[in-house]
């Protein structure tokens, strides 16, 4: 497969700047890979597809305002830093990108408001630098002080300014554990209402956390899918979702689920030599691509994705590259809205 078989032009696609509400009254197209039968329902129908002991992962990070404004010392022009990661927690050393970069050096100092300074101690890329924010507080009361000035970064395509409601609307209704530059699209759907359902059913509703990076914004360059590297991004799996898994793929009744691509990528790279689930903390950088052989994951919910994105081609991996470009020409002849605030499908 090459990067131009994942082409296809949206200006005529439906992207919606905000989510619907309720969150599960998003349309929910459903693709059986068994007889390539196409149903399409609404995301609150979506028990209707899961068994009792069916397990269904999560990615269960939050997502952090990473976008700050500012002012360079002396010459006082308007910098703009976002925050990619955390480097050193004790010494605030963070990654981040700078606009404009060309004005941004080592040794500069960046002005955050009267309560927030920090030094520029390195060059990572043409755009990125690792800065340490100068700041006399504590980590947690940085992290306080960067949600009370930050910006939620809303992926480049929402062309709208972020907001404040955009703290609680850019997340999903699991999120918990902080790090994230972007939110878990597939999982924004889900209320507490349908999870209820679900868990009334016996379906084991159970979370893995992976920090989202910039990396799922960065296109493709390479034509040549091979040679394609994904950013690396910390990820975590419990003792108790592995077993669970593990549970699941011993049954021959019981599926697993996993609830967007971030979640799939991180239990496909928990798997072992022996073919099951291993709980850690670690660092992944896969990419899925068609072909792939998935050895754990045997459903998959996710969002229509913008085109020659990675997460577009872990769904044509999974369901096939034909099955998921007729069901995106389907999607965009019945008014489905597409990324980040838009509709879903279930693979199964």
């Amino acid at each position: 497969m090459k990067l131009t078989d994942f082409k296809f032009d949206i200006d005529d696609y439906n992207v919606p700047e905000e989510p619907v509400e309720p969150r599960d009254a998003a349309k929910l197209m459903v693709l059986n890979r068994e007889d390539e039968t196409i149903s399409h329902k609404k995301f609150s129908d979506i028990h209707e597809y899961f068994n009792e002991g069916d397990v269904l992962i999560y990615n269960d990070t939050k997502v952090f305002p990473a976008r700050l404004k500012g002012k360079k010392e002396k010459t006082d022009a308007d910098i703009e830093v976002f925050l990619l990661r955390e480097l050193v927690p004790e010494n605030m050393l963070w990654d981040v990108l700078v606009e404009p970069a060309r004005k941004i050096r080592i040794g500069n100092k960046l002005y955050f408001g009267p309560n927030l300074m920090a030094e520029v101690i390195d060059n990572t890329t043409s755009r990125g630098r690792t800065i340490r924010f100068l700041f006399e507080g504590t980590n947690e009361e940085l992290y306080k002080l960067l949600d009370d000035i930050g910006e939620m970064p809303l992926p480049p395509y929402i062309e709208r300014d972020a907001k404040e409601e955009d703290k609680e609307q850019y997340q999903t209704i699991f999120a918990k554990e902080r790090g994230s530059v972007a939110a878990p699209f597939a999982a924004m759907h889900f209320t507490d209402e349908l999870v209820e359902k679900l868990e009334d059913k016996g379906v084991e509703m159970l979370p893995i956390t992976l920090h989202i990076g910039w990396g799922t914004f960065r296109p493709v360059e390479v034509e040549d899918l091979t040679k394609h590297r994904m950013d690396s991004e910390n990820y975590h799996i419990s003792r108790e979702t592995s077993d669970k898994i593990n549970e699941a793929l011993a049954s021959s009744d019981n599926k697993v689920v996993g609830c967007g691509t971030t979640a799939v990528r991180t239990i496909e790279t928990s798997i072992t030599a022996s073919g099951i689930s291993k709980p850690g903390t670690g660092w992944t950088d896969k990419f899925i691509y068609p072909p792939y052989d998935f050895k754990i994951t045997e459903g998959v919910i996710t969002n229509f994705h913008r085109p020659e994105s990675t997460m577009l081609m872990l769904g044509a991996a999974f369901g096939g590259y034909d099955f998921i470009m007729e069901a995106y020409e389907e999607a965009r002849g019945n008014d489905y809205r597409f990324f980040a605030f838009g509709d879903a499908m279930l693979i199964i």
